[in-house]
């Protein structure tokens, strides 16, 4: 499976928000932080967000391919 962007959902950040913290709220799994970083690359370096940043949250659908799927599947 593979994950595929279909779209941006504008956030503005509060006061000690991480990339972990708004991707638990967004996506129910910190582990997506890596895809909110990599859709805002000019907010990577922050660790703790002071408050207004605006940080582009990707919605995305999970893709199976060919590649992904078992064998008797594809």
């Amino acid at each position: 499976m593979s994950q595929q962007t279909v779209g941006f959902i504008d956030y503005v950040a509060q006061g000690g928000d991480t990339f972990d913290s708004i991707a638990l709220v967004a996506y129910n799994e910190e582990r997506m932080a890596s895809v909110i970083i990599e859709a805002n690359p000019d907010l990577s370096d922050v660790l703790i967000f002071e408050g207004g940043e605006a940080v582009r949250i990707p919605i995305v659908e999970t893709v199976e391919t060919p590649e992904t799927l078992p064998p008797w599947r594809r």
